[in-house]
Order: C-alpha cells, then sequence, then structure tokens
C-alpha cells in the first residue's frame, strides 16, 4: 500500500510515532493524545505489540527465547494485523484521529535488521494503509540510553538485542542495535516522509512543535466529538 488514509478516502487520520528505544516518542504521544482529549477530539490510542490475540503468546517466546527473527516478524505482524482490521480500521471510517505508537515501519527496520529479507518484511504488511503523519523522533544513542537508564537500571534482552550476540555487554549490544535500527529509520524518512523532530530537545519544546505540526496539517474541529449542530 503507497497511499494514506486520507488518500484512500477515510474520513478520519492516523498519527504515527516512530523513534528508538528511549527516544521519548510514547511521552509525546500520550501528551498529544491528552492534549487532544482537552480540544474534544475523536481520539483512540493503540500500541505496539498490545493485541489481546498474541501478546501472551509473545511475552512467553520473548522470555523463554523461543523467538527466532522469522518468527520474531511473523508474531508482530499477527499483532499488527489483528489490531489493524479490529480497531484502526474500523475506528478511522468513523471519523476518530487514531494515534499509534509505533506503526509498520518498526518492523521494516526491527525485522531487516535482525535479518529478514526486507521485501519479504514489506510484503507482510502490503495490506496496511500509510498514516496521514508520521512522526520519527530522532535522539541521540547516549541520551536514548541514558532515558531508559533513569527509568530501570537494566535494558530489557530484546530492546538491547541480546538475542542477536553482537556484544556479550548489554550496553555496547544496545548501542548496535539501535544504532542498526538507527540507520534504518534514516533511510526510510524521505521514503515515508517522516516528519524528523529533534528528540533530544525539552519534552515541552518537543511538545509544542507536535501540536503545532498536527494542528496545521490536520482540520481538528472535523473530529470534535460534540460537533455544533
Amino acid at each position: 500500500m503507497t497511499k494514506t488514509f486520507s488518500e484512500l478516502g477515510f474520513p478520519g487520520r492516523l498519527i504515527a510515532v516512530e523513534g528508538l528505544d528511549g527516544s521519548g516518542k510514547s511521552t509525546q504521544v500520550h501528551l498529544l493524545l491528552k492534549w487532544l482529549e482537552q480540544q474534544g477530539c475523536r481520539v483512540f490510542f493503540s500500541e505496539w505489540n498490545s493485541s489481546a490475540l498474541v501478546k501472551s503468546a509473545t511475552s512467553k517466546g520473548k522470555k523463554q527465547n523461543l523467538l527466532t527473527p522469522t518468527t520474531f516478524s511473523l508474531i508482530h505482524a499477527t499483532d499488527f494485523a489483528d489490531r489493524y482490521e479490529r480497531q484502526l480500521v474500523p475506528l478511522l471510517r468513523a471519523g476518530y484521529v487514531v494515534l499509534c505508537d509505533r506503526y509498520i515501519f518498526t518492523a521494516f527496520a526491527r525485522d531487516v535488521v535482525r535479518g529478514c529479507p526486507p521485501d519479504w518484511v514489506r510484503g507482510l504488511y502490503s495490506f496496511a494503509a500509510l498514516p496521514d503523519l508520521t512522526f520519527f523522533f530522532r535522539a541521540d544513542l547516549e541520551v536514548s540510553l541514558a532515558r531508559i537508564l533513569d527509568n530501570r537500571p537494566v535494558l530489557k534482552h530484546h530492546e538491547a538485542g541480546m538475542d542477536m550476540n553482537l556484544s556479550s555487554d548489554p550496553y555496547e549490544s544496545f548501542r548496535i542495535f539501535q544504532g542498526r535500527i538507527f540507520e534504518q529509520y534514516l533511510a526510510m524518512s524521505t521514503e515515508f516522509r517522516f516528519t524528523i523532530m529533534d528528540a533530544n530537545q525539552r519534552i515541552e519544546e518537543q511538545q509544542g512543535l507536535v501540536r503545532k505540526l498536527v494542528s496545521t496539517r490536520i482540520d481538528l474541529k472535523r473530529f470534535a466529538a460534540n460537533p455544533p449542530r
């Protein structure tokens, strides 16, 4: 699919946020969600790897280190397809603003870095329309790492890429793995028209710009929960 939901004639609009683990994208999208709710918009939030259908299987596979790059890719594609059909498309048809914490670009970056063929990965998600607006929160690797460690003392096995045997040191593995993902994002940024945000800036500065860009590119009055009669 090469068209956005707007170009396909959907009344709703989909906004996606992408970035490295620790880039601050989740903080930004939650702040945007609260702001849109305050504006009286019909808005819905969905996040990566959250489908009730497969979430427990994914969690079990990660904990027991059972997932190969291929099964890792397939199980996340199943998760996305379930949410796409049951949540995203119906709400976009109903005229909602849908916010996604990660979209298909996460798979395009992570799965390719894990060794899956790029064309094969993209084929898995060929049914999905493109977001109407995609923010890529570009943060320095050391900034992302510091933010993660501010919240918890230990890196997660898969976010550090420890399943790829890049390094026995989880911090060095994180730098290598996330650095490779970062390069994939940059390679996609022009193709998919990412709006690149400086994620090294203060949270308030980023959020102010996010709100301005959303207001400029999307007519929020069309999405009022209780439009005037």
